[in-house]
């Protein structure tokens, strides 16, 4: 089958990093890890295993922070390469083992990616807390390599595939995966919609985790799906309150507003504005930054997770503000955490997604996303701004990374189209 594959070595690192910024062949070309060609679908390892046609995949800000060398070290234990990009998943039930009961051929399913302990081959009574309690996102034995075999070797180490050497992504026209990380598509959601579940049940995630979610007014900081998406799943998840998006493009506030934004500001004057209308009163220190009292955002969403967002954050949230960290933060220079403890302030982090408590239920966070979107009608579709056949992975790539010049916000690509 036809794959997107990417290789972590010395020299690429080196070339990426220091010719990156004056041209994308080092980080999307030919003298990247990047190569497009056949490669062997692994055989079903187990008989709770499926096998999947691709029907779209999207393209994510993590995907470009791992190509152009921007992601932080800290998780490369997590992974293993050459793999198969792609976590975003769209697929089509072609092959299911014996033991098999939840899909069938035929059916459309989103892919959670994640890889917990029983892909890895162990059990119940087996798994470490995090997969025991429904949350493989942090599971324990991401750094180790599986019981099960596939392809006559163990299971690679890795969190989740898209960057997994055992299991390919869904930069590719096929797949296999377990029973386990599938959902089927109910026919009222369409495939662009329904190739969202994963980046719009992070935001769910993150929504639900924030409950009871108090009067508001709340600020979403970032015009990218994940932000978008936070937008849509506030208030699917019930958030009543003002909600505050902060864009940089007319296209994007217009998205924010389609999917639930009380109102829209840019970074800069509008976003302070926003921030005095709140009852804030700005103060120049001697030295530095404008600061704030009185007032605030009691709970803001960081969906971009740069120093500039974080800065924001701090000083915008109120006293004993709730802070959710949603984007990709890594190493951040200079940060000033002054206001973390002068107002004592709440900052919490999520990733992934797992089992919720969701109307008196224990559901996973796909399920609910699936449900709610199928319950709002929500034109969540307007997220996705391009889609490229998956040979054009350069041009969907470059697109996606340029996204003041291309107007970009989800940029999918699609294995069946020729």
């Amino acid at each position: 089958m036809q794959a997107v594959t990417f290789n972590v070595t010395i020299p690429g690192y080196l070339l990426g990093k220091g010719l990156g910024k004056l041209t994308e062949s080092t980080v999307f070309g030919g003298l990247s890890g990047l190569r497009y060609g056949e490669i062997t679908e692994p055989r079903l390892p187990a008989d709770d295993w499926v096998r999947l046609e691709i029907l779209k995949a999207g393209i994510c800000g993590s995907d470009i922070g791992a190509l152009t060398f921007k992601a932080s070290p800290a998780m490369e234990p997590f992974g293993s390469f050459p793999a198969v990009l792609g976590h975003e998943i769209l697929a089509r039930v072609v092959e299911v083992g014996r033991a098999v009961t939840g899909v069938e051929p035929g059916q459309r399913v989103a892919v959670n990616p994640v890889i917990s302990c029983r892909m890895r081959g162990f059990r119940a009574g087996a798994e470490c807390s995090s997969c025991s309690t429904g949350w493989p996102a942090t599971c324990e034995r991401a750094g180790e390599q599986g019981t099960i075999v596939i392809g006559n070797e163990p299971l690679l180490r890795g969190m989740t595939i898209g960057y997994h050497g055992s299991l390919p992504g869904g930069w590719a026209e096929g797949m296999i995966a377990h029973e386990s990380q599938l959902f089927p598509m109910d026919e009222a959601l369409n495939d662009r919609t329904s190739a969202l579940i994963e980046p719009l049940a992070v935001g769910m995630h993150a929504a639900l985790g924030s409950r009871p979610f108090g009067p508001g007014p709340t600020l979403v900081i970032g015009s990218g799906p994940i932000a978008l998406g936070t937008v849509w799943s506030l208030r699917a998840a019930g958030y009543q309150g003002e909600i505050i998006a902060q864009v940089k493009r007319g296209h994007e506030a217009n998205i924010a507003q389609n999917l639930g934004a009380s109102g829209v500001v840019s970074p800069g004057e509008e976003a302070r504005q926003a921030l005095v209308e709140t009852g804030a009163s700005g103060y120049m220190p001697i030295v530095g930054e404008e600061v704030y009292a009185g007032g605030g955002f009691p709970l803001i969403f960081d969906c971009v997770g740069s120093q500039q967002t974080i800065a924001q954050a701090l000083r915008f949230a109120a006293p004993r503000g709730r802070i959710v960290m949603l984007g990709c933060a890594a190493e951040i220079r200079k940060i000033d955490l002054t206001f973390l403890w002068a107002r004592e302030l709440n900052v919490k982090g999520y990733v992934c997604y797992g089992i919720e408590e969701w109307r008196g239920e224990s559901k996973h966070t796909f399920q609910i996303t699936h449900d709610m979107l199928v319950e709002t009608g929500a034109p969540v579709e307007e997220i996705i701004t391009h889609v490229y056949p998956l040979g054009q992975y350069r041009q969907a790539l470059s697109t996606a990374a340029n996204r003041g010049k291309t107007g970009s916000i989800k940029v999918l690509l699609d294995p069946t189209a020729r």
